[in-house]
């Protein structure tokens, strides 16, 4: 009753969680001790949080509730910087890849702007439901602003900018909150148009949704307290517990090799970084992209061993909307256009530059006929 009361004062929507809106405030708290942190101390470090009240929050369990629609977003107003994570040149390729059944799966199909049935749909409702997430830093996220909560992001960027060109307007978006496990049944059940949401392409999601070309590259790689005994996905992973959200790559990847650790399944990224501050896990498995964001929220938390996958997150749509994929590679094709003066390149730099520095282009689209 305490996490709906809050949230209805505070005017926010979506999924209640074990998160403690390590992610809504955006950067601007001290932050305080790492693993085995006691909650009386680990209350402080909670961003946006205070009191008893706060600390009921962060130790609520995960509420089971429906998608609803966010607020739109403004733009955020610049972070803290953190070291640069380790090259992904030399990561090798994820550890299920030698399941996969496909080739080449960032390849997508060619662009198009001739109108089909899924675009017609998003016409005649004139609105484009999009499914984000409104608890990674930099990507979809709560930025509190003078005038309120607002969402954004690099994601949201990106999502105003296929709705600009399908509807003519960035602003005619329904935003739907969505945890990670949700992101394939919310398309396949039409709760959603498309999904912009930090999700990594796969030969195994591509059984179930349809991707757009890569809008930008990443890897899986280990964020613990500093001063941990954990290295990076290696041996010092036994007997600690690591953290991931279900339906995530970090899961596939847990499951192919563990190394020993016991593993802690959350419904959404963020819920992990606020079980870390609590010290109820030892370390998180995620995106670099993502835990460079919480990196930069926590100072006593860091990115720790390389990366050892290479992925390319991209835009999912339902399987049978190929008139909308393409329509979104022929946005993706504008927006990555202009070197340094690209949407994407502002985008970048507004958003994801000062936390994961050291990017100097988009992925080049790769594409497939029929």
């Amino acid at each position: 009753m305490r996490i709906r009361a809050r949230r209805a004062a505070e005017g926010h929507e979506g999924y209640g969680s074990h998160e403690g809106r390590a992610a809504h405030e955006g950067p601007g708290s001290a932050g305080g001790a790492g693993s085995g942190t006691r909650p009386r101390r680990a209350a402080g470090r909670l961003r946006g949080w205070g009191g008893v009240s706060a600390m009921a929050v962060a130790c609520a369990v995960t509420a089971a509730v429906v998608l609803l629609p966010l607020a739109h977003a403004t733009p955020d107003t610049g972070g803290p910087a953190v070291r640069k994570p380790a090259s992904m040149a030399v990561a090798p390729a994820a550890p299920w890849s030698l399941t996969d059944t496909c080739q080449d799966p960032e390849a997508s199909l060619r662009p198009s702007d001739v109108d089909g049935a899924a675009i017609a749909r998003i016409k005649a409702a004139g609105k484009l439901v999009a499914g984000v997430d409104q608890n990674s830093f930099r990507w979809g996220y709560r930025n509190q602003t003078a005038e309120g909560s607002r969402l954004d992001g690099f994601d949201i960027d990106l999502v105003k900018a296929i709705a600009r060109d399908i509807l003519g307007d960035e602003n005619a978006v329904i935003y739907r909150a969505i945890p990670t496990s949700q992101r394939i049944p919310a398309l396949q059940e039409g709760r959603v148009d498309i999904v912009v949401r930090t999700m990594t392409i796969n030969c195994k999601r591509l059984e179930d949704v349809a991707f757009s070309t890569a809008y930008f590259e990443a890897g899986q790689q280990v964020l613990a307290p500093k001063g941990s005994a954990i290295t990076g996905y290696d041996t010092s992973l036994k007997d600690k517990r690591i953290c991931f959200a279900a339906g995530s790559t970090a899961e596939a990847a847990l499951k192919s090799q563990s190394y020993g650790s016991v593993p802690v399944t959350v419904a959404n990224q963020l819920d992990c970084l606020v079980r870390l501050q609590l010290g109820e896990v030892d370390g998180i498995i995620t995106d670099n992209a993502l835990a460079a964001g919480q990196a930069a929220q926590d100072p006593s938390v860091q990115l720790v061993g390389s990366p050892f996958t290479r992925e390319f997150y991209g835009v999912a749509m339902n399987k049978d909307a190929s008139d909308l994929v393409r329509r979104v590679n022929k946005v993706l094709e504008n927006y990555r256009a202009g070197g340094n003066d690209s949407p994407w390149m502002k985008a970048y730099l507004k958003h994801l530059q000062p936390v994961l520095p050291g990017v100097s282009a988009p992925p080049a689209p790769k594409y497939r006929d029929g």
